[in-house]
């Protein structure tokens, strides 16, 4: 490495540009199911476990609990899930998704290889980068 504080050979330059670059990219296809990319992650967290406290949420996309609120509020006036208070504990509130929100998962199912198809990758390409990238977010853990 020539400079090791040349733009070009930071990590966390191309991680920040990628990171634009990928969700700009969502944006045209999370548009028709009428869904921000934080709000398709807080979909997708629901739909592979279920109804979940906001604080799982959060936990699950490494999220504050108060980033995590808004999100719910818009995908439950956009009729996607509902909110309620557990009860066996008042201060936890439960999110869990609609009939409106299970039909959205069938239409997001497509989602995944639109996504491949637009940024040139295959399976294969995606199953690498993932294992690289959490390998990442493990170590950025480990080091905080």
């Amino acid at each position: 490495m020539d400079d090791p504080l040349a733009l070009e050979s930071q990590v966390c330059f191309a991680l920040a540009v990628a990171s634009r670059g990928v969700v700009s990219a969502y944006r045209s296809v999370l548009e028709p199911l009428d869904l921000t990319h934080p709000q398709y992650l807080v979909m997708l967290a629901l739909w592979q476990h279920g109804p979940l406290a906001v604080k799982d949420i959060a936990a699950l996309l490494d999220l504050e609990p108060a980033t995590v609120s808004p999100l719910v509020k818009r995908l439950e006036h956009s009729g996607y899930v509902d909110r309620a208070r557990s009860t066996h504990d008042e201060r936890v509130l439960i999110v869990t998704p609609t009939a409106a929100g299970a039909q959205l998962r069938e239409r997001a199912l497509a989602v995944p290889t639109t996504m491949l198809d637009r940024l040139g990758m295959d399976e294969s390409d995606l199953q690498a980068t993932n294992v690289v990238l959490h390998r990442i977010i493990d170590a950025a853990r480990e080091a905080s």
